[in-house]
């Protein structure tokens, strides 16, 4: 990118019209604790070459596999993308445009959208989705937001066993608008006690997380019933692992009238943490109130198919009183990437890699347990669960760090209560040995 530098002449023009004296006047509300004081350590001028070793030096500090065997999961998964979504994905039609303001001119972009709206309902049960968001915590707090909106009701009750990092993001948007959060706690077995929510017609939503953070598979049929014993109440159903609805039964088959998660595992890497892709589906009935946009199906004038922005709620497109997301794009290219995805899978692929994630899971699983680890919760899980080590298990912890293994995700920090308890990931991309290899350390 060309580097267009602005002289002193044209600063001061600018700063006069803003009324400030000098830039350090533009950074006024932030608080001088928060500022940074010194200069930056930065080195010398570096030769492209010399640039290129730097880099190379930087990115050889990172323990990345599969150098590093890893048992993490907790919202982000590895798994095998297919070269096919790779290359295709980089085709220059798709990897370079942008969100279609002129949608009659953007037909390969919006029925590439209309395609995974389609394959989101199916894996999901639900009716309609809409064409992507951010990721999975801003969906739930859409889905959550977008409850209020339909019930006109100012509290909502939210799994304590939903992803920490979606919590703190529901409090962002929630708490600061006068909304009330009613966390429910975790029963023994390691799923959400539902006996907690109080005066249903208080609620706008009950929202359950499954898999759970645990790895735990809620009991949907229940958690429905619970919601819809008011009529009003919406149920929302959140996830961080979407493959595991290869295995299980959707969520729609439960009644819930909204779904949204993070899909991050249907064909995007982990990226160090993003980007993400965030997944939404409704009833069809509350269509109007979804967040987002909606890609729609019609025929032209010569009765050709074609494809068109049916709805598009945002403030870009219609009055911002009106609109009912201030998300102003959404994730097309990731959301492009997860419908090859599971194009290249299909039904019967996804269901034998759910299959397959489970059965490595449950591996992992035993083995620890013989290994003298303790499984404290009964719940089944998919290809993630909780053990609970024996005392000091963060020195060890520490030390298979340095041998190229990452022992699951310590607990404490989220869960102060589950001390010397981690959560375990398996999926497609670790093999027996690897799992032997931890099993054998834990047990040593």
């Amino acid at each position: 990118m060309r580097y267009l530098p602005h002289t002193g002449e044209e600063i001061d023009e600018m700063l006069r019209v803003v009324g400030a004296k000098d830039l350090d006047d533009l950074f006024s509300t932030i608080p001088k604790d928060c500022r940074r004081t010194r200069d930056l350590v930065l080195p010398g001028p570096l030769t492209e070459w010399e640039l290129n070793d730097r880099m190379d030096a930087l990115s050889a500090q990172m323990r990345v596999p599969p150098q590093v065997k890893t048992f993490l999961g907790a919202g982000s998964y590895p798994h095998h993308i297919p070269e096919a979504v790779r290359q295709l994905l980089l085709r220059s039609e798709f990897y370079t445009a942008y969100t279609p303001y002129q949608p009659e001119i953007s037909q390969g972009t919006l029925q590439a959208i209309y395609e995974y709206q389609t394959l989101v309902t199916r894996l999901l049960g639900m009716e309609v989705a809409n064409a992507s968001m951010y990721d999975g915590a801003t969906s739930l707090a859409e889905a959550l937001l977008m409850a209020i909106r339909v019930t006109r009701r100012k509290k909502v009750a939210v799994s304590r066993l939903i992803h920490p990092h979606y919590r703190r993001v529901v409090e962002t948007y929630l708490l600061a608008s006068g909304h009330e959060i009613l966390y429910l706690p975790a029963l023994a077995d390691g799923t959400t006690d539902l006996s907690a929510t109080g005066d249903l017609s208080e609620l706008a939503a009950v929202a359950v997380q499954s898999p759970n953070f645990y790895g735990c598979i809620e009991n949907l049929a229940a958690a429905g019933e619970t919601a819809h014993a008011d009529p009003k109440t919406l149920f929302i159903v959140t996830f961080t692992e979407p493959l595991a609805y290869g295995l299980l039964t959707p969520p729609g088959e439960f009644g819930a009238d909204i779904v949204c998660g993070e899909g991050q595992s249907l064909g995007l890497p982990q990226s160090f943490g993003g980007p993400g892709l965030g997944m939404f589906a409704s009833r069809n009935k509350y269509v109007r109130s979804m967040p987002g946009r909606l890609v729609g199906q019609t025929v032209d004038k010569d009765g050709k198919r074609g494809f068109v922005l049916t709805l598009a709620t945002r403030e870009q497109h219609i009055r911002r009183e009106r609109a009912t997301s201030n998300i102003c794009s959404n994730e097309g290219l990731c959301a492009l990437a997860s419908a090859m995805y599971m194009a290249c899978l299909g039904r019967t692929g996804i269901r034998e890699l759910a299959r397959l994630n489970h059965d490595k899971a449950e591996y992992l699983k035993a083995g620890l347990k013989a290994a003298g680890a303790e499984i404290p919760f009964a719940a089944p899980t998919f290809n993630e669960f909780v053990a609970k080590l024996p005392p000091g298990f963060g020195e060890k912890h520490a030390r298979l760090l340095e041998k190229n293994i990452v022992a699951g995700l310590p607990l404490e920090t989220y869960f102060p209560e589950l001390r010397d308890h981690a959560l375990f990931c398996a999926t497609e991309t670790v093999s027996k040995e690897d799992m032997d290899a931890l099993i054998k350390e834990i047990a040593s």
